[in-house]
């Protein structure tokens, strides 16, 4: 047996048994052209809104797949191990069509059903700096502003919108505020996508800005818009849903499903290292493959690598076993889910810095395969629903049965 297939057989997911199998050698194919122009081709996005991996995370009554949350972790991981940026992209229309039905409910069955039954991509920018509005034109509501950091939004069809209501009174937003939330087709006059997105990592995930420009949506396509009390409002039983499973946060999903993309990183990182290592020298000829430290960082970085996938597929189990029983999330429910997220994502970094440390310099030339990985993983340790500084302060908060304050 080769270091390269044992290294398979210790640590890569069973790819085969994935809905996203056969579209792998397609997105790992294009991933390093993806960050070069900074642009997932458009082949592959074509095959992903094709594929049944579009609707994995809409509940049957809508015309989906509901895959468990640990079977989407699997399908994440494989494809974030092809293609960080094509994988948050995928990641963030999953999760974000969850909140999509959480937020609109019952209500709005029929659109949401629609956007299923033809594989729409959806997205949600609502980061810092957004700044949206509307004003209630009788039959319609008119949109104005921006709203930052929309992942996936350029491949997207529908985006979701979290906006203030103008108090017709005194023309300006009321206190407190009329929030709302609706959903929007890109394509229709007054939307418009600015690529602002210029990270180094996850270059082709379009994490860019939209902007409303006298955007009309119809009167009757809205919902409040709970924001940071989200997770508390679903969790009320007299709350009618389309289905139990999404009386669970998106967010929590989220953490749990960017764990999964960075094992899969990591793993795919582990695997190219080992096949590196076997044909690399080191300083006075001496082969890297003998040396007691590339045994120690391999050694190491597999042990923290298989840690995180763990650590994530127990907690996916948990919150699998919960949607199947029909029980209520608690608050602490929802801390042991982002605090699993945390940790996997730890380990993963312990892991990246094994194989940095084994790789040294060479590892981090632009162009080698190490340093767009590396790059890709360091956005998800610091990504705001799984951070750990927001994890830990609202952990601790609810130890000392604390107000948990706004996040």
């Amino acid at each position: 047996m080769t270091t390269s297939s044992r290294a398979h057989e210790l640590l890569a997911p069973q790819t085969t048994t994935l809905r996203a199998a056969e579209l792998l050698p397609l997105i790992s194919a294009q991933a390093a052209e993806a960050d070069r122009t900074r642009t997932v081709s458009a082949e592959v996005i074509s095959a992903i809104k094709a594929s049944d991996l579009m609707v994995l995370s809409a509940t049957k009554e809508l015309g989906g797949l509901e895959e468990s949350v640990a079977g989407i972790a699997l399908e994440l991981e494989g494809v974030a191990a092809a293609c960080a940026s094509t994988a948050w992209c995928l990641w963030n229309h999953l999760c974000v069509f969850h909140l999509f039905c959480g937020a609109l409910g019952p209500a709005h069955a029929e659109l949401l059903g629609r956007i299923v039954e033809t594989h729409g991509w959806v997205c949600f920018p609502g980061g810092a700096g957004s700044k949206v509005h509307a004003r209630d034109e009788g039959d319609t509501l008119v949109l104005e502003g921006s709203a930052a950091f929309g992942s996936g939004s350029r491949y997207a069809d529908w985006t979701g919108v979290a906006f203030a209501m103008i108090d017709p009174a005194t023309g300006k937003i009321g206190s407190p505020p009329d929030l709302r939330f609706s959903v929007i087709e890109l394509a229709q006059p007054g939307v418009r996508i600015e690529p602002t997105w210029d990270g180094a990592s996850l270059r082709a995930s379009s994490t860019d800005d939209v902007y409303y420009d006298g955007v009309a949506v119809p009167a009757d396509r809205w919902s409040s818009w709970w924001a940071a009390d989200r997770a508390g409002k679903l969790r009320d039983p007299d709350l009618q849903v389309l289905s139990h499973r999404y009386r669970e946060d998106w967010v929590g999903f989220s953490d749990l499903w960017l764990a999964a993309m960075a094992v899969g990183v990591t793993y795919a990182a582990l695997q190219d290292a080992v096949a590196e290592v076997g044909g690399r020298k080191a300083i006075m000829g001496r082969p890297m493959a003998q040396m007691a430290g590339v045994h120690f960082n391999l050694g190491r970085a597999a042990i923290a690598a298989m840690a995180a996938r763990s650590t994530t597929l127990a907690s996916c189990a948990e919150v699998d076993a919960r949607v199947e029983a029909g029980v209520i999330p608690t608050e602490a429910d929802y801390l042991r889910q982002m605090s699993a997220s945390v940790r996997a994502l730890a380990d993963c970094e312990v892991a990246m810095g094994h194989l940095r440390k084994l790789l040294g310099g060479n590892g981090l030339r632009e162009g080698h395969w190490f340093e767009r990985r590396q790059r890709d993983f360091q956005a998800m340790p610091i990504h705001i629903n799984a951070h750990e500084d927001r994890v830990s302060e609202r952990l601790g908060r609810y130890l000392l049965d604390l107000d948990p304050g706004l996040f």
